[in-house]
């Protein structure tokens, strides 16, 4: 992709499933990529990996439902490997549960990762692309947001959320050559699949039941999303700005 070449991306949850796919790839694009996670020994692994295939990068430990924490793992990881160009806010969380059984701390804690989190890495982060002239930011949002998931309740609702506050963030910025857009992934064979799912006899029904529903056969891999978020942080996507792309084997079709 033209324009990705030693500039500095920061991928949150980064240290697993599609957030280790994405950053791999990113610095394979030649990319600086800022691993940021909470767990430090996944992410220390990650970037031995990606070292260790000729790529640079740096780990960033980082709870992102806390923004003092935020700011202040942004501000140690730019100190070591410069200012972003682009921001993935890729790091979830959620567990299938009928909403009419979930509680109000389960609420807390879906709302404070997977919207909370994203919009305490966006404020830390687009200043300084706003400063600067430039940037990207890539929101792993997912279709439960844009035609809703049941026993995904709340987690939809964030979704929704992510994807409705980037396209209104999109049109504050754009005059600064900022752009936002999302990525809404299908069902993805990930570790976060298996604690969803459950895995054995019961796991395996839920996971058949999702093949049949996609047209292309097979669930999703972390391989699948990492060119597209390459594209969005590329020169190439110069011109997109407040984007929802579907990326899940026709498991929805929006026009």
């Amino acid at each position: 992709m033209r324009g990705l070449k030693d500039k500095v991306a920061l991928v949150t949850g980064a240290a697993s499933g599609i957030g280790l796919a994405i950053a791999k790839r990113l610095a394979e694009e030649g990319m600086v990529v800022g691993v940021l996670d909470i767990n430090a020994e996944a992410a220390a692994k990650a970037v031995a990996e990606i070292k260790a295939a000729g790529g640079k990068a740096e780990a960033g430990i980082c709870d992102i439902t806390h923004y003092d924490a935020v700011k202040a793992a942004v501000a140690e990881i730019e100190s070591k490997i410069g200012p972003t160009w682009a921001l993935v806010n890729n790091a979830g969380w959620d567990k299938p549960i009928p909403f009419l059984k979930t509680t109000p701390d389960f609420w807390q804690k879906v709302v404070s990762i997977n919207y909370m989190g994203p919009l305490h890495m966006t404020h830390a982060v687009v200043q300084g692309m706003v400063q600067r002239g430039g940037g990207r930011v890539i929101f792993i949002a997912s279709d439960a947001g844009r035609v809703g998931s049941s026993g995904e309740v709340v987690y939809s609702g964030t979704k929704g959320a992510t994807i409705a506050f980037s396209k209104a963030l999109a049109r504050e910025v754009s005059r600064k050559n900022v752009t936002l857009n999302c990525l809404c992934p299908g069902p993805t064979n990930t570790p976060a699949m298996d604690a969803f799912v459950g895995t054995g006899e019961e796991g395996q029904k839920i996971r058949d039941a999702m093949v049949r529903g996609v047209p292309l056969g097979r669930i999703g891999e972390p391989t699948d999303y990492p060119g597209l978020v390459a594209f969005l942080a590329s020169d190439d996507a110069s011109f997109m700005t407040g984007q929802v792309i579907s990326v899940s084997g026709g498991l929805t079709m929006h026009g």
